[in-house]
């Protein structure tokens, strides 16, 4: 087993971000600068096989468990050894515990501190993992890991209370309230931070118009955005998406969506966000999933600290991507994670 891990090589996990002790780091299915691996993967792509890269977190996809638990386990050895090459003084290990749980696109949220006296359940839960989509910790020396494959991941950090969480936002759980749900867990009187990880751009997210009336009840019923947002929704999350110089006319509209906070506007934030209407199938639009967590988030007061473009899921092949599986006709494609740690 040993041999077999050092054949697999330096785990494709990057440091994306780190405040006060807080770290995110995100996962990717390959290592993107390893021209060995690219050609694998290229290769793998073209054979309409299960693509499960070389870094599967996903114990759910049908890949080898074991081979899954070895991975999850580098992730947290590569975390505490990034970690400690910025943290000269600190005593190994910095972090203890990585959590996961099984996301199931609700907006349930899992409260990590309710078991951490608890170590027979914590064993438990490691094997077993709580239903949620979102996960909340103040216990330094904590991970926390949403596994992702086109769908929106999100960590959150407030400096004022040490709280960390981390949330699993597919169409689905923007619609029912996740980002709120997790946000209602944190002290509103204190700002809260945000990071979007990987996830996929509109230009690659064609939908039914059903999902995008789905979200518009789902954003209204559960008081998601502000009444010009809703008013103006198909045109900001969808295929006729304003472009940039239209919305920025409006600058109320652009304060509340863009969170001013930004050096560039949420569109940008998604690679490839903005495109043309052009072979768009009837009643298909292509959605901004990215944009509109932002949306919710701003709406939410939480500042987004994003500096650089959200890599697309879809388009970059380093990253895993279901909907990439599903063209290919794959039978099962891998996780990857987006993890916000707080160490000792």
């Amino acid at each position: 087993m040993m041999d077999k891990t050092a054949a697999l090589g330096e785990p494709p996990v990057r440091l994306i971000a780190q405040l006060d002790g807080v770290y995110i780091f995100q996962t990717q299915a390959f290592t993107a600068d390893d021209n060995d691996l690219l050609a694998a993967k290229s290769e793998q792509l073209q054979k309409g096989q299960a693509s499960y890269g070389e870094f599967n977190l996903g114990l759910h996809v049908n890949d080898a468990s074991l081979l899954v638990l070895m991975n999850r386990m580098r992730l947290l050895s590569k975390i505490n050894e990034q970690l400690s090459a910025q943290n000269s003084n600190a005593q190994p290990p910095i972090i203890d515990r990585l959590h996961w749980v099984n996301q199931v696109h609700g907006k349930q949220v899992y409260d990590i501190n309710n078991s951490a006296d608890d170590a027979r359940h914590n064993i438990k839960l490691s094997m077993c993992p709580v239903d949620a989509d979102a996960m909340i910790s103040k216990q330094a020396g904590t991970a926390l890991a949403i596994m992702t494959a086109d769908c929106v991941p999100i960590v959150l950090y407030q400096p004022a209370t040490r709280q960390i969480a981390a949330i699993h936002a597919g169409w689905q759980g923007i619609s029912c309230g996740v980002i709120k749900a997790t946000t209602e867990r944190f002290d509103s009187s204190e700002p809260i931070i945000a990071w979007i990880g990987a996830c996929i751009s509109q230009a690659n997210y064609e939908v039914g118009t059903q999902v995008l009336e789905k979200l518009l009840v789902g954003c209204t019923d559960n008081e998601l955005l502000d009444s010009i947002t809703l008013n103006n929704f198909a045109s900001l999350f969808s295929s006729s998406a304003l472009m940039e110089s239209e919305i920025s006319n409006d600058s109320s509209l652009n304060n509340k969506i863009n969170n001013g906070d930004l050096h560039k506007s949420i569109d940008k934030l998604s690679n490839r966000a903005t495109l043309s209407t052009d072979n768009i199938s009837p009643n298909k639009i292509k959605l901004n999933l990215p944009k509109l967590a932002a949306a919710q988030l701003a709406h939410l007061g939480v500042q987004i600290a994003n500096d650089t473009a959200i890599a697309c899921s879809y388009e970059d092949t380093s990253y895993y991507s279901y909907r990439r599986q599903t063209h290919l006709q794959q039978p099962a494609t891998g996780r990857m994670a987006l993890i916000i740690a707080l160490s000792h």
